[in-house]
C-alpha cells in the first residue's frame, strides 16, 4: 500500500503526538509551517486552550520589500514566540516538531525559542 506525502506526515504527527503532552506548567510549542510561511503556538493540551500564538507574517521583516530567508525568519519566530512566553510567566515547554523533520525551519524555530530563554 502506497501512502501519499500528506499520509506519511500525518503519521509522523500522531507517533509525536502520543508521546507529548502540553499542560498548563509546560505548554506545549507546537509548529506548523506551509509552503510560504510558518506559524507557531504554545497550547495547554489539558484546557484545550491556546495560550501564546505567533505567524512569520506579524514579523516587521516578513512584510517588508527586502528579502529575508525563511530560516532567519523562523529563528526570530521562537525569539518572539520565547518573549511572549515570558510575559506569561512561562519559561518550561515542550516541543512538538508537528510531524515534520527536526531541521531547517522546523530547528531554526527551536533554536530561536532557546535563545530566548525557554527549555525543552
Amino acid at each position: 500500500m502506497i501512502k501519499t506525502k500528506r499520509e506519511k506526515k500525518i503519521a509522523r504527527h500522531k507517533r509525536v503526538r502520543a508521546k507529548i503532552k502540553g499542560t498548563a506548567d509546560s505548554p506545549r510549542l507546537s509548529v506548523f509551517r506551509s509552503n510560504k510561511h510558518v506559524w507557531a503556538q504554545l497550547i495547554d493540551d489539558e484546557s484545550g486552550s491556546t495560550i501564546v500564538s505567533a505567524g512569520d507574517l506579524q514579523l516587521s521583516e516578513a512584510k517588508s520589500k527586502t528579502k529575508t530567508k525563511k530560516v532567519e525568519l523562523a529563528r526570530r519566530l521562537g525569539g518572539v514566540v520565547a518573549q511572549k512566553a515570558k510575559e506569561k510567566k512561562i519559561e518550561k515547554i515542550v516541543f512538538d516538531r508537528g510531524g515534520y523533520k527536526y531541521h531547517g525551519i522546523v530547528k531554526a524555530l527551536a533554536e530561536g525559542a532557546r535563545e530566548g530563554g525557554l527549555k525543552f
